[in-house]
């Protein structure tokens, strides 16, 4: 059932159904038996020939009109040459050469307009030229209805110039009705033709809206996966390098010093389970588990951050210059990981017997971060002084760029190893 339906819907079988239809309804309506070569009533002489070319002609009409969508100009054509056999024949226009406004119309629909408007030209001229100069007027379809008496003879002057005039008015009125016929199927067509093209446009625009609209879910997606990497990278990141050198430190620690080993060991528990305090709320961020309730750490945090720093074995000092303003819950949270991340660095590659140092400065438009360390600071050297290698670095520049801020880092200028970062106050809103 499903086949037989899409078989129905064919352009090629609809348009074969409306050239058959044509062809019935000329039959039965303009009777070319009553008509062609016998517009009096009387047997005339060669009507069976005449008959048979308009059967041929019809034929052409017919078939023109049934692959009109397949070659429609050279259709147009046939059915063009259909119709001036009709009128050769002294017939009048008939069902069958409605054949020329469906071509017409085909062709306004499927060219371009200047090709559109070049075949109606030639068609107005074709009219016009057999109108003014062929064998008389084009017989109209009233003509198909005729039952009367043929035309009656001139009897004199004046009537010969009646006659005369009564042609020149039917050359005239018969070419006006005509053109105007194939000016609105012309017009319809490439009405047609605009709309379609104006709903492919449509339809094109909503597939690139479509596409945008998916390109941008992407990028969100990419963003937030970025984000979460980083916030997950200063999290474990930071906790494990800590747990590391507390276990390391205890463990050589464990025949001399029990107690240190005791205190190392409750660090390493302190630090474990304030990172994975710090993983469920990144996770919390996104909904994988309950835990927004916990604040997400700030500034107001780095005391704690920098005991655990010391209590690591590196000796980190806080400097504060200027007025402490309120930042921002997000440049906030990134200007404690960005010191939480460069003091990581630091504990993991500058070395043993390093101190490390924190400033933070605050302007009216803008706050600096620096933190600096006194390693070895030597290019080559395994450790932060490898620029930009490493996901710590990135996840740093990452952040700040996000917040329109400036980022550096590399060797300070009396050694070791400096990040700096700027980030804008003016503009943002808690």
């Amino acid at each position: 059932m499903t086949a037989l339906r899409a078989w129905s819907r064919s352009p090629m079988l609809q348009d074969a159904a409306s050239a058959a239809v044509l062809l019935v309804t000329c039959v039965l309506v303009n009777a070319p038996n009553a008509v062609v070569g016998n517009t009096a009533g009387t047997p005339v002489a060669g009507q069976d020939e005449q008959l048979a070319l308009w059967w041929a002609a019809t034929a052409l009409a017919a078939a023109g009109v049934a692959l009109r969508r397949r070659w429609p100009l050279p259709m147009l054509a046939v059915c063009v040459l259909s119709a001036a056999v009709h009128v050769a024949q002294a017939a009048p226009l008939m069902i069958i050469d409605l054949s020329v406004l469906v071509l017409l119309y085909t062709v306004a629909t499927r060219y371009a307009r200047v090709v559109s408007l070049a075949a109606l030209t030639c068609l107005l001229l074709l009219a016009a030229g057999w109108s003014l100069y062929g064998e008389g007027p084009i017989p109209g379809p009233s003509d198909v209805l005729s039952t009367g008496p043929g035309p009656v003879t001139p009897s004199g002057p004046k009537e010969v110039m009646r006659v005369h005039r009564q042609a020149s008015a039917d050359d005239w009125s018969g070419l006006s009705v005509l053109g105007s016929v194939l000016l609105a199927s012309w017009a319809i067509g490439s009405g047609a033709r605009n709309r379609r093209a104006y709903l492919d446009e449509l339809h094109a625009h909503a597939q690139d809206l479509e596409r945008e609209r998916d390109q941008q879910a992407a990028l969100a997606v990419a963003a937030e996966r970025a984000r979460i990497s980083r916030e997950l990278h200063d999290v474990v990141a930071h906790g494990l390098s800590l747990m590391v050198i507390q276990a390391q430190g205890g463990a050589a620690a464990l025949d001399n010093n029990p107690a240190g080993t005791r205190t190392a060991l409750e660090t390493i528990v302190t630090t474990g389970r304030d990172s994975l305090a710090d993983m469920r709320r990144v996770l919390a961020a996104v909904g994988e588990v309950d835990d927004a309730w916990h604040p997400q750490p700030g500034l107001a945090h780095l005391p704690a951050l920098l005991v655990q720093v010391n209590k690591a074995g590196t000796p980190v000092r806080l400097r504060v210059e200027g007025s402490p303003v309120t930042l921002p819950a997000t440049m906030d949270l990134s200007a404690y990981r960005i010191v939480q991340e460069a003091l990581t660095n630091t504990m993991k590659h500058a070395g043993t017997g390093v101190a490390a140092s924190v400033v933070l400065t605050y302007h009216e438009a803008e706050i600096g971060i620096e933190i600096s360390d006194s390693g070895r600071g030597r290019t080559g050297d395994t450790g932060t002084t490898n620029v930009g290698s490493g996901n710590g670095l990135r996840g740093m520049r990452e952040r700040v760029k996000l917040l329109g801020g400036t980022f550096a880092a590399g060797p300070g200028p009396r050694g070791g190893f400096a990040v700096r970062a700027a980030l804008p106050i003016q503009g943002h809103t808690t």
